[in-house]
């Protein structure tokens, strides 16, 4: 189905509904404990019930059935009690000004300014220059019971008001099948009038909508923004059908209780247009505020829009569904009560959704991460895609999609990469054992001058250094920072300096070393006799002048040799400057 006809589907539902079945939307009389023992059978304990309950009877043709909502003794109602209740739902059908929603539920009804506490004032009964009100008095049936019925003083004017009546013009046009036959209490042409007129009210309010559209263009000299004119145009198409829809409704005149379950189901689609408006208009404003803020380079504070926004969004939803249940007739005031209790347990039940919610705004606040970035969580590094109520969506290298609640992702050690202002060289270098001293010379400081040449490479802090003698060779280590932030940049930086290393490591006649072992076969000549003996007569002069260095040396000896060596060695460039 279109997105054109899905509005007209759902008028065209909740109309054929709320007609076909009223009785549903009744509202429900709180009752006493008296009343809740023996309730009256046709439902009369309450004010409501008695208008609704006659109402009913008298459209579902129960004229001897309605007459028992009317104030008068039983030799009258068995005489003149269908032919008056027959008379009295005419007149209320065309004749009637209140509202049926502002009718008490109360078994003692609800005081009004003038009115005794056993009378009601429902509306007001207008038929040509006659005028009457409508009142219900609460007397006692015969078992004893407090019921309310219409009263005598509204019945006794209900024959002239009922000759006051005009014939409906429109009904004189029509065939007479379509007048005569009724379904659900209205007449087959009232129903095709509100099924017509749902098209009808569609293609008006679409051209209004277009016409307000063409407006503003002309106003701006400029088309309105297609992305704000489109967010909103829908509601507005919406609210325009509904307005056509209730004027085509007045001219047909619907009868009073089919009128007001159709003023309900129309006050439901003006709450859901006008909530669909808000939350549209508000939208696009969190849009611009947004798109503002991200030009300004705070996308922290974008993203937090964008968390406010879909928070709003689900308070309008919210508060439009009070609203709704409010309008058909619910107690809100305990269900708000139910509200307040339920929140607690659904706080005690949701610890990790609120948990996840406020990890998610504290992210947005602290401006931890933001949309685009590319971080590092744990062992799993991608780039952030969106930052929602619940979980933040990350996108992985290998274009899956991570997702990561906000609670834990609050708790969790984020390394933002896109936040580096340069990206670290460091690696190690093996070299073959068979380098001799120069050519390692040479490899360093040729190295060394490559970090001093290279445009993408910090001087301050770089340097490549001799650090040891693994099992398998000669290990030095390079330490830089490349003059980047992009990563596929850093990568190629990273290349060029590789190869031109492997260049240096040549030129200087040496090579990589690869993990290997190396076995010498000679003849053993055995230790150096004269070394060997020189040395152990040193040691034992050390023992006999008491100067043997263990566990360390003396402090005099300490200070008498103490940076005597000289660095960096006398044929270095270095010192050849000082």
């Amino acid at each position: 189905m279109s997105s054109f006809f899905k509005p007209i589907f759902l008028l065209l539902v909740c109309a054929t509904l709320s007609l076909a079945a009223p009785a549903q939307l009744l509202p429900t009389p709180s009752k006493t404990p008296e009343s809740a023992s023996q309730p009256d059978p046709l439902g009369r304990d309450t004010p409501s019930g008695t208008i609704y309950g006659f109402l009913q009877a008298a459209q579902s043709g129960s004229y001897s059935i309605a007459s028992q909502y009317l104030q008068m003794t039983n030799a009258r109602r068995a005489a003149q009690g269908e032919e008056l209740a027959t008379q009295l739902k005419a007149v209320m059908d065309r004749a009637f000004s209140g509202n049926l929603r502002l009718i008490s539920n109360r078994p003692e009804g609800t005081p009004q300014d003038g009115v005794s506490s056993d009378r009601q004032r429902i509306g007001t009964l207008s038929a040509g220059d006659v005028d009457a009100e409508l009142n219900l008095v609460r007397v006692s049936d015969p078992g004893g019971a407090k019921i309310w019925l219409i009263s005598s003083d509204t019945l006794a004017k209900v024959p002239e008001l009922y000759d006051r009546l005009e014939e409906r013009q429109m009904e004189s046009h029509l065939p007479n099948f379509l007048v005569r036959n009724e379904l659900f209490g209205m007449p087959i042409w009232q129903w095709l009038g509100i099924l017509l007129a749902i098209p009808f009210a569609a293609g008006v309010g679409w051209l209004l909508t277009w016409i307000l559209g063409l407006f503003q263009k002309l106003r701006r000299r400029q088309p309105p923004r297609a992305t704000a004119w489109s967010a909103i145009s829908r509601p507005l198409w919406l609210l325009f059908a509904a307005v056509v829809h209730v004027i085509c409704e007045r001219h047909l005149g619907l009868p009073l209780l089919p009128r007001h379950y159709y003023q309900l189901t129309i006050g439901v689609v003006f709450i859901i247009g006008w909530a669909w408006l808000i939350e549209r208009f508000l939208g696009q404003i969190a849009r611009r505020f947004r798109e503002r803020a991200i030009s300004m380079g705070r996308k922290g504070a974008g993203s937090l829009l964008l968390l406010g926004e879909r928070v709003l969004k689900a308070l309008i939803v919210i508060l439009a569904l009070f609203v709704i249940l409010g309008s058909l007739g619910f107690n809100m005031t305990t269900a708000l009560a139910g509200l307040g209790i339920g929140g607690i347990a659904v706080a005690f039940a949701a610890q990790k959704t609120l948990e996840n919610l406020f990890g998610g705004v504290s992210l947005l606040a602290d401006e931890v991460i933001r949309v685009g970035d590319v971080c590092r969580f744990g062992d799993r590094t991608g780039t952030v895609e969106d930052i929602s109520l619940r979980s933040t969506r990350i996108r992985t290298p290998e274009r899956s999609e991570l997702s990561i609640p906000n609670g834990s992702l609050a708790t969790m050690n984020i390394e933002n990469l896109s936040r580096r202002d340069k990206i670290l060289f460091n690696t190690k270098l093996g070299l073959r054992y068979e380098t001799s001293a120069d050519q390692l010379r040479y490899v360093l400081a040729q190295i060394r001058r490559l970090f001093y040449e290279h445009p993408k490479v910090e001087t301050d802090g770089a340097r490549i250094r001799f650090i040891g003698y693994d099992n398998s060779a000669l290990t030095l280590e390079v330490f830089c920072y490349v003059l980047t932030r992009d990563g596929a940049e850093f990568l190629a930086i990273q290349e060029d300096l590789l190869l031109r290393i492997m260049d240096i490591v040549a030129a200087s006649g040496t090579g990589f070393a690869f993990p290997s072992r190396a076995l010498y076969l000679s003849r053993d000549s055995g230790l150096d006799k004269e070394k060997t003996a020189a040395i152990a007569h040193e040691v034992q002069q050390w023992r006999e002048n008491k100067k043997l260095p263990f566990p360390d040396f003396a402090s005099s000896d300490i200070s008498e040799f103490s940076n005597s060596l000289p660095y960096p060695q006398p044929d270095s460039a270095l010192r050849s400057r000082k």
